[in-house]
């Protein structure tokens, strides 16, 4: 297989699927909370610790692997602080308490490695605004959602029952499901991996 992604997530792996872009996924290997502490007490804000993970897991596979690789990774931002995956549903709950009624974005990053070496990337951000759902409302999506809630930064699957949180959303979908696509697959094509 020439495309590899370099990621296990579901959704990044739906959303190729979805495209037609056949692929092989793999782990990337790379301690993410580590990267994450150095980027952060150097200073990176949410937006470049995504393309920095995303370029570092391009790279980690792109270095043993024959192919295109693409690596991948999102970050929650809320007034200018990075949010990491809730650890639980008490979390989750505290979560989407905080992000009630207030806008965040997500940004998301994309890299494409080959031959252990970066050759494309691009960032896209979004911003979303949910709603003033109720605490009754609140609870009813955590119990239909359950672990599900837990797969992503902002606890919520836009593709599924966590679109019911939102008054507005601004910017790209595939970025928002955590792969932008568009670029993506132009560049794909450019490498002869798509017809053109």
């Amino acid at each position: 297989m020439s495309i590899i992604l370099a990621s296990q997530s579901a959704a990044r792996r739906a959303v190729l699927t979805g495209a037609g872009v056949a692929h092989e996924a793999v782990v990337a290997g790379v301690d993410e909370d580590a990267a994450k502490a150095v980027l952060l007490t150097e200073g990176a804000g949410p937006r470049a610790v995504a393309d920095a993970l995303a370029e570092q897991k391009a790279i980690a596979v792109s270095a043993t692997r024959a192919g295109i690789v693409i690596g991948a990774d999102q970050t929650l931002d809320l007034d200018g602080e990075l949010y990491d995956k809730a650890v639980d549903l008490a979390a989750a709950r505290a979560r989407l308490k905080l992000l009630r009624g207030r806008t965040h974005k997500l940004h998301s990053a994309v890299v494409v490695a080959q031959d252990g070496a970066t050759i494309w990337r691009e960032v896209v951000s979004a911003s979303l605004t949910m709603r003033d759902f109720s605490d009754a409302f609140l609870e009813a999506y955590l119990a239909e959602e359950g672990p599900h809630a837990l797969g992503s930064v902002g606890c919520y699957r836009l593709e599924g029952p966590g679109a019911q949180l939102f008054s507005k959303i601004e910017g790209d979908y595939f970025a928002i499901l955590g792969l932008p696509l568009m670029g993506l697959m132009e560049l794909l094509r450019r490498h002869g991996e798509l017809a053109q």
